[in-house]
């Protein structure tokens, strides 16, 4: 069961998942820890990203050490809107399911696939799916009175 953690200021996490924002996977390496930029799909109380082992580092990464965190900012320095979520938990690389990567890619692309960029257009199963499952998440409005 997910355990989430609010500050002072808290909000609708399911809300907050359904925008196409960034998130940012940290998984460690022999080397130390890694950060990867990458767009998301909540779904189930599970994050679903989509890897591709032949350019991607992260998913060799997580089968070595399945604890990461994943963290999630909405920013809007015009009105001091700031939204961030924290999550820390265990991935797990899983087969490619060509309906969670349409519904993933459809939020950032539009629901026209073959409007899509060609690079995001018919992927299968030379990708995989990370599908992390998060055991907390810290929940945090950290507005600010915008100065500009």
């Amino acid at each position: 069961m997910l355990k989430i953690i609010t500050g002072n200021k808290g909000f609708d996490l399911d809300e907050f998942l359904k925008k196409p924002l960034f998130a940012h996977l940290s998984t460690l390496s022999k080397d130390g820890p890694r950060e990867s930029p990458v767009w998301f799909y909540w779904e189930d109380e599970h994050i679903y990203i989509i890897g591709t082992p032949s350019s991607d580092s992260f998913p060799g990464r997580i089968e070595e050490n399945p604890a990461c965190a994943i963290g999630i900012v909405e920013l809007d320095p015009a009105t001091g809107k700031v939204l961030h979520a924290g999550f820390r938990g265990r991935a797990a690389v899983i087969p490619f399911d060509k309906g969670i990567a349409t519904r993933l890619l459809g939020r950032y692309l539009g629901p026209d696939e073959e409007r899509w960029d060609p690079r995001f257009q018919g992927l299968g199963d030379s990708n995989i799916l990370i599908k992390f499952t998060p055991e907390t998440v810290v929940v945090r409005d950290q507005s600010f009175r915008p100065s500009i």
